[in-house]
């Protein structure tokens, strides 16, 4: 296996989006109720205001938990965590087509959320991304 990828133009020609068919929901709890969302959390963040966590939508409607849904990409490139401009490009080219984006950077991939009824769509722009990299 190598190791991650450094430089920013080889990560966005790799970065090879993978959209997950579920479909998540940022929601917000007290750290008191956290612990109901960490099993099936893809994601949690520690905030002043309170615990974060990215959870599927069914989970959130469980919990009387309200918001927009959000699609999945994953970009498989194994970035580095100090590597430079694969967000940026990924933000930048989303925000140019006019899709909302939230990323999140993992230790092995960095992940990108947009409006759930975009994912598809966006899917095309980062391919096509990929593609004016190689």
């Amino acid at each position: 296996m190598t190791g991650p990828m450094r430089n920013g133009r080889a990560m966005i020609a790799k970065m090879n989006p993978r959209l997950d068919q579920r479909r998540w929901r940022f929601v917000s709890v007290t750290p008191e109720r956290a612990p109901e969302l960490l099993g099936a959390a893809t994601a949690t963040f520690r905030e002043d205001e309170g615990v974060s966590a990215i959870v599927p939508v069914e989970l959130a409607d469980e919990l009387g938990i309200e918001g927009p849904d959000f699609a999945h990409i994953t970009l498989m490139v194994h970035s580095d965590l100090e590597g430079v401009g694969l967000t940026a490009a990924v933000a930048s080219a989303l925000a140019d087509a006019g899709i909302a984006c939230n990323m999140v950077a993992a230790y092995h991939h960095d992940h990108a959320f947009v409006p759930a009824a975009r994912g598809e769509e966006a899917m095309d722009v980062l391919h096509a991304l990929a593609a004016g990299s190689k």
